[in-house]
Formats: C-alpha cells, sequence, structure tokens
C-alpha cells in the first residue's frame, strides 16, 4: 500500500487559516476529488470537522486524541500508525491518501511515499502550516503550471521518495 500526502501549500507555507482554506482555487478542489475518488483518506478530527460533510466514495480515517470522539461515517483511531495499520490489512488497498492537518501531515511524513501538492503562488495570512521537509529525499516527478479563472498561479507537483 502507497501512502500520499495530499496539500495545497501557499508560497509561504499556509495551509489553512481558522479551521479553513485560505483561499478559493476550485481547480484544486477538483483535484483532489480526482485524485482521492475511492481511496481511503487519514485526517485529524479539525480536519475531519473543517469539511462540508462525508465526502462522497471515500473512508474517512480520524486520529483524534480524544478516546470519546465520534462521528457518523468517521472511523476514528489513536494514531496514525493505528490507522495505517488497519487500511495495511485490506489486500486490495492501492493507497492511502493523508489530507491534514499540520500535525498528521509531520507524522505522516515518516511513512508517506508521495506528496500530491498544489503548490499556490499566494502567501496569505494563515494558523496552520505545511511541515518542513527535506527536499533532498524527494524527487520531482510532475509539475502542471496553472492560472485559475480568479488569476491565481498554481502547479500541480507530485514528489516521489527517493
Amino acid at each position: 500500500m502507497q501512502l500520499a500526502i495530499i496539500s495545497a501549500v501557499g508560497a509561504n507555507g499556509v495551509i489553512g487559516i481558522e479551521n479553513r482554506l485560505p483561499w478559493r482555487l476550485p481547480e484544486d478542489l477538483q483535484y483532489f476529488k480526482a485524485l482521492t475518488m475511492g481511496s481511503p483518506m487519514l485526517m485529524g478530527r479539525k480536519t475531519f470537522e473543517s469539511l462540508p460533510g462525508l465526502l462522497p466514495g471515500r473512508r474517512h480515517l480520524v486520529v483524534s486524541r480524544n478516546a470519546d470522539w465520534k462521528a457518523d461515517g468517521a472511523e476514528v483511531f489513536p494514531s496514525i500508525e493505528a490507522a495505517i495499520a488497519a487500511c495495511s490489512a485490506c489486500a486490495d488497498l492501492d493507497k492511502l491518501f493523508v489530507i491534514g492537518g499540520g500535525e498528521i501531515y509531520r507524522q505522516a511524513f515518516a511513512y508517506a511515499d508521495t506528496l500530491y501538492l498544489t503548490e499556490v503562488n499566494l502567501s496569505p495570512e494563515g494558523d496552520a502550516y505545511f511541515p518542513e521537509f527535506d527536499r533532498s529525499l524527494w524527487q520531482e516527478t510532475s509539475r502542471e503550471a496553472h492560472r485559475s479563472a480568479k488569476d491565481i498561479d498554481y502547479a500541480f507537483v507530485i514528489y516521489r521518495r527517493k
């Protein structure tokens, strides 16, 4: 099973503010949907609570330190390791996507094979950041530059662990 991190990241590393995205980029949401459809998604509780509801066609694995926290449609785990182990038992599973937030990304880097980053050419205010990572351990394998309908420059970039 491949573990992939997926995130939209500002030029300043910002990924969120007040539990929401700091930009409106429908093209990135479409990209996210296309990549994650049919795969389980691993996230922290705050990221789950920021979603508009359950995202169809995907398993929702939520890491929470609160053992009593529950949400309809979500599978709750005490750690990312426990969530990964639950997915590893599925023989037909190709990929697990880690979708945030910042602390879950930090923990997932040790297990990740692939990064799907939407690099957004903005430096917004924020309170959640994508973790710094050692780029010498990763190889950029794909980059598609785009400009949104709202004149935001961004690129879909794929990195694979060397």
